[in-house]
């Protein structure tokens, strides 16, 4: 099996593209997705988020939701609002906001590279998010969310996507946020199989962003191979829908914290409590941590920088060594009482792509006591953990700009 295949992908008709994109599912809540598909019939939130067409009431998670979803990928397949491709194609993906550009290819990334770990993850998954992909794969019997991959950039396989997108795209368009996406189809067998052999060669792809999707997928794969007499591996269900990027070219924001109480400290109190972990300096404007171990914090309408010794930064360790984990283990859970950030309600986190003005936004409300924004976590920092097979702290990072849901879509 190879690391990654062509396949013949499901994709909206010539000129219906801007009436089908839509933003990720997972990136907005079911009211939003509701008031994003008045009017717009085709979108792809009526299959991703197919609770919009059910009412109010209905469990995101209920039988009724998934056979929605299948029901409206099956009417826009055959309106022909989607058309699947004759022959195995890889689909080059081109991301840009502003001044930022990412080229990258959408293929179906294998699950048994998955399973030994030349795929590297580096999260754990939430069982009902888990369960929820599984289900909505079965249903529709296609993977219709990509998984976020990464890999070592090569000059090789980057000039070659390069190559293809000096073309004309099949895809152009701009989403509402601003992010350009564009594709371009490549059908050339020859091209095909030197991007497949090179990505063969090289030792790992990273997961990025969509570990409930990859997690599934290698779920489905498992239940069908062992349902399937004639099984030989080579079925769609053994590969899934990946879009895959160098990682010099990836943008991961800040992914910062905001907590509801200083744990029964008075403000006085919890300052000296930082003070002894921290050097801590009052800021005349909202402050945006320029290096690791810096911090920035938002307290009773007033904006402080927090800087930790550069000596207690445990550089050995890729986990430890995180701002994520350096702002856990020296203040929230010590101070603030926050032991585990993925069950503990005390706390939320707010993407960077939202600006610092979310956390004054959040503390001011009376809601939450106190915001903390961080320094991102970089890529190779990422790459270190999964090499490592450690596990990154949740919410560890922001990918922007994100993918499109409803460019192309894999079925088994």
């Amino acid at each position: 099996m190879t690391l990654i295949r062509a396949f013949p992908g499901l994709r909206p008709a010539a000129g219906r593209a801007a009436e089908v994109v839509a933003p990720p599912y997972d990136v907005m809540s079911e009211a939003e997705a509701r008031e994003m598909v008045k009017g717009k019939p085709w979108s792809f939130l009526h299959i991703s988020r197919s609770e919009v067409d059910l009412p109010p009431a209905t469990d995101p998670y209920s039988p009724q939701v998934y056979a929605k979803a299948a029901e409206n990928l099956a009417q826009m397949m055959h309106e022909g609002i989607l058309l699947q491709d004759n022959s195995d194609c890889y689909y080059v993906y081109r991301l840009s906001i502003g001044e930022h550009s990412q080229l990258g290819v959408v293929a179906a990334a294998s699950v048994a590279a998955y399973d030994t770990d030349r795929i590297k993850r580096h999260e754990l998954t939430r069982p009902t998010k888990e369960q929820d992909r599984v289900n909505q794969i079965d249903a529709l019997n296609a993977q219709t969310g990509p998984v976020y991959l990464v890999y070592h950039s090569d000059d090789r396989i980057d000039d070659l996507l390069a190559g293809v997108a000096e073309g004309e795209a099949a895809i152009d368009i701009a989403a509402a946020d601003g992010v350009r996406h564009q594709i371009w189809v490549l059908s050339d067998k020859t091209r095909i199989t030197a991007l497949t052999l090179l990505f063969d060669a090289l030792p790992a792809l990273y997961v990025a962003d969509g570990h409930h999707r990859s997690a599934a997928a290698s779920r489905v794969a498992a239940t069908r191979a062992a349902a399937n007499p004639q099984h030989t591996g080579d079925e769609p269900y053994n590969y899934f829908l990946s879009v895959i990027f160098p990682h010099q070219q990836t943008r991961i924001l800040d992914y910062n914290r905001i907590i509801r109480d200083l744990n029964g400290l008075s403000k006085s109190q919890f300052m000296d409590a930082v003070g002894e972990h921290f050097k801590v300096e009052q800021a005349a404007h909202p402050v945006k941590p320029e290096e690791t171990g810096q911090f920035g914090m938002y307290l009773d309408g007033a904006w402080y920088r927090l800087a930790l010794d550069q000596k207690r930064i445990p550089v050995s360790d890729p986990v430890a060594s995180l701002d994520v984990s350096l702002l856990a283990n020296e203040l929230l859970e010590p101070i603030l009482g926050v032991a585990d950030q993925r069950t503990d309600n005390r706390i939320d986190f707010v993407g960077g792509i939202r600006g610092l003005k979310a956390l004054e936004h959040r503390v001011d409300s009376g809601e939450w006591a106190v915001a903390f924004a961080l320094y991102p976590t970089s890529m190779t920092a990422l790459m270190a953990v999964s090499d490592a097979g450690k596990i990154m702290p949740p919410k560890s990072t922001w990918f922007e700009p994100k993918l499109a849901d409803g460019l192309v879509s894999h079925l088994l």
